[in-house]
């Protein structure tokens, strides 16, 4: 069963509860296989989608201002008058601040585009009388056009509410398809979770669909079905849904006396790429209000955080498509080379392609050049790699030792299915010693919880090549969890930099 809290077809406002329970029960159906239809979209983040509106806002009023002030006033040295410099930045800024302060930059406000005109309005004459007040105060209404400000003042209102109501029809067309929603899954079927259901129907703030109610219980403490909504699962469904359907928050809803129990469903969910939380009420204690994020209007206390969320993701796409683009420009001529010596050496593609693990666990192909005969390629990598291998060409040898076979991967890097920096993504049979990775290293799939790379904090740090043993395998796990942890744009553009010192050691690259 799957609930969407906001979205009613029928209301103006599209963020508005449902009225009634009837109401409610028709929208928990009707939206089941709207959900399941729209899981495979990327949800857009609500901090991204505010922070952009209000750079918009800020640019249009500045510009608008400027390109005014050099139609009419002059229509040269514009830019180089201060003055206008500084009134067209500080009605911008002022502008954002009273929308801030009138609740515009809200979701609800935002669907909302025509009722919020009149709020509007009177934000953007807030932002003028800051202007004017600035002018009377420094004694410089000489230096400035009365005609300018007034022809400023009308246009600006007219392309403000213009752009809102753009942003409105934008926002309610995201909402609508899924993509504003933050897709909930809730651990526990207890009191509990029937009481946070009912805060969340009633909370106008929640920008939510809950996608399942699960738990591990078997017995009456666990009921099939709770506040209308059936139970899914159990904890291993709800991993299984989050791998297939892409959850963003899970609501660990236990009473923090079930101290084992709750241990034990954290520590595995902590492997998935979202939101851990659990509702404050079911502690007793009561900490700082800053000690609390929210669930709309729903006090909640953080357990595990997304990894690279919002305008994080937003700085490692950018870094990955500008970076990315000018490294493949750069090496393209070298690429070209190599490619001619496999040709010359051995017949068969240029090109291997692998199936290996990508975000979240789910399978991803990643180019590479052939290193090996191409009747001996191992597709799975089910048998590493040795000194000396008999099935990889001279070529091979050199182009692995130098990791000039991962090169193609910045065409992955384009595509958008792999970072430059991020955890080395592995093939599905991959093992250490005999063993599967994750049958090795507890919590192993953590490391998937954001975008593998094609270099990474450990293979700067040694932990490069074959993983014949455990102990390897486990140090370079514990790597790749060091950088998840750890992210910043400032860390990627460091191990960049250090890749080419690090490949001059092959040591254990064959």
């Amino acid at each position: 069963m799957s609930l969407t809290l906001e979205f009613n077809s029928s209301a103006t406002d599209l963020f508005a509860p449902a009225k009634s329970a009837t109401q409610a029960l028709q929208t928990k159906t009707a939206k089941l296989a709207d959900t399941a239809r729209t899981a495979h979209l990327r949800t857009l983040s609500p901090v991204v989608v505010r922070g952009s509106i209000r750079c918009v806002e800020f640019l249009l009023v500045t510009i608008l201002g400027l390109a005014i002030a050099h139609l009419y006033v002059s229509e040269q040295g514009v830019l180089q008058n201060t003055v206008y410099l500084f009134a067209t930045a500080l009605v911008g800024a002022a502008a954002v601040v009273s929308f801030g302060l009138l609740d515009l930059y809200s979701l609800r406000a935002l669907s909302t585009s025509i009722k919020s005109l009149p709020a509007i309005m009177l934000g953007w004459t807030v932002a003028f009388a800051v202007l004017v007040a600035g002018i009377f105060f420094l004694k410089i209404g000489s230096e400035v056009s009365r005609v300018w400000l007034a022809t400023w003042f009308v246009s600006g209102a007219l392309f403000v509410m213009t752009e809102r109501l753009i942003t409105g029809w934008f926002v309610r067309k995201a909402a609508s398809t899924g993509r504003l929603y933050q897709r909930v899954a809730i651990y526990g079927a207890g009191p509990l979770t029937e009481s946070l259901l009912q805060e969340l129907e009633a909370d106008g703030n929640a920008i939510v669909r809950v996608a399942g109610i699960f738990d591990d219980r078997n017995d009456g403490r666990a009921p099939g079905e709770i506040a209308g909504y059936q139970r899914l699962g159990n904890l291993s469904d709800l991993i299984t849904m989050s791998r297939r359907n892409q959850i963003d928050l899970v609501v660990v809803s236990l009473p923090l006396a079930a101290e084992g129990r709750l241990s034990n469903v954290v520590g595995r969910l902590s492997v998935l790429p979202a939101d851990v939380k659990m509702p404050a009420r079911a502690s007793g204690l009561r900490f700082s209000p800053r000690t609390y994020s929210h669930l709309g209007s729903i006090a909640m206390i953080d357990l595990h955080d997304k990894p690279i969320a919002d305008w994080d993701y937003v700085s490692k796409w950018l870094f990955d498509k500008i970076v990315g683009t000018l490294l493949l420009a750069v090496v393209t001529p070298l690429m070209l080379l190599i490619a001619l010596a496999i040709k010359l050496e051995s017949r068969g593609p240029v090109f291997f392609r692998q199936k290996r693990y990508g975000f979240n666990n789910e399978l991803i192909e990643v180019f590479k050049f052939r290193s090996m005969y191409v009747d001996q390629c191992d597709a799975t990598a089910s048998k590493l790699v040795t000194k000396d291998d008999p099935r990889v060409t001279r070529v091979g040898r050199f182009i692995r030792k130098t990791s000039l076979d991962e090169l193609p991967q910045l065409f992955n890097v384009i595509k958008g299915n792999l970072s430059l920096i991020g955890p080395r993504p592995h093939a599905v049979q991959a093992k250490a010693a005999g063993h599967l990775y994750d049958e090795v290293v507890d919590g192993y799939f953590a490391r998937h919880k954001v975008k593998p790379g094609i270099t990474g904090w450990a293979q700067i740090n040694g932990w490069r090549g074959e993983t014949d043993t455990e102990e390897k395998i486990t140090k370079r796990i514990e790597h790749d969890l060091h950088y998840i942890e750890n992210w910043s744009v400032f860390l990627d553009l460091y191990i960049l930099l250090k890749t080419p010192f690090a490949l001059l050691n092959t040591k254990s690259a064959y």
